[in-house]
């Protein structure tokens, strides 16, 4: 009948996703654009890109794929400049933000960058080992505790609960609140273009980190006694 046949190629198609996804994904899908091949509009991007950036940055990681679409790319890297580099929160605190938001989608090049950075910052390599396990990270400070749960909450309940949103303005300040927000909104855009375009890890990395897979649900060392507030 028509829902048995629904239903075989619904399974049929998670089964091949798993598959796919156990092995990983080699192929890059949106590999960078030749510079002969290149529109005005992808040109005056790269040149806003190393205007922000610095002359000799390079045009890489999620950027290749983003270029694609000019206009975004060049909005989501001015967006990058300020919570990457200038935001309300110390590098300890907006990296591993990061870090969270890279776990949770498996996001292998955002996490081979970052995790390095964030533990120059100050954040200890075994909460970092925690973060990708999907396991909630043993006796974090305050302050790293109330990312991690601003962040979880953000990518599983898809909102703050009202308690919670009062304790990171409390620990953090209004701002460094919605610059966490922001974070976690923004690296997600980047993950999702990543691994969509299935790229690669930068060269030279050697953290072991799995291919890109369906990911579990996250664990997270707070819920909401009630329902989730405004």
């Amino acid at each position: 009948s028509g829902w048995r046949m629904k239903r075989f190629a619904v399974g049929l198609a998670a089964v091949l996703l798993i598959a796919g996804a156990s092995h990983g994904f080699a192929q890059d899908r949106m590999p960078p654009i030749p510079e002969d091949k290149l529109t005005d509009a992808q040109k005056r991007s790269v040149a806003e890109f190393k205007t922000a950036r610095g002359a000799d940055a390079r045009v890489n990681g999620p950027f290749v794929p983003l270029l694609r679409s000019p206009e975004v790319m060049s909005r989501a890297r001015a967006m990058g400049d300020y919570l990457r580099f200038r935001s309300a929160l110390p590098p300890r605190l907006s990296e591993f933000a990061i870090l969270v938001t890279a776990a949770h989608w498996t996001q292998a090049f955002e996490w081979e960058v970052h995790a390095p950075i964030a533990l120059q910052a100050g954040v200890s390599q075994s909460a970092i080992d925690s973060l990708w396990a999907r396991v909630p990270p043993a006796n974090l400070d305050p302050e790293l505790q109330v990312i991690y749960d601003v962040c979880i909450a953000l990518h599983e309940q898809r909102s703050l609960p009202a308690v919670l949103r009062q304790k990171a303005e409390v620990l953090l300040g209004e701002v460094a609140t919605l610059d966490v927000i922001g974070i976690c909104g923004y690296y997600a855009l980047l993950a999702m273009v990543m691994n969509v375009a299935r790229t690669a890890v930068p060269e030279g990395k050697t953290l072991p980190l799995p291919p890109f897979r369906l990911a579990p649900p996250m664990a997270t060392s707070w819920r909401p006694a009630t329902s989730p507030g405004p």
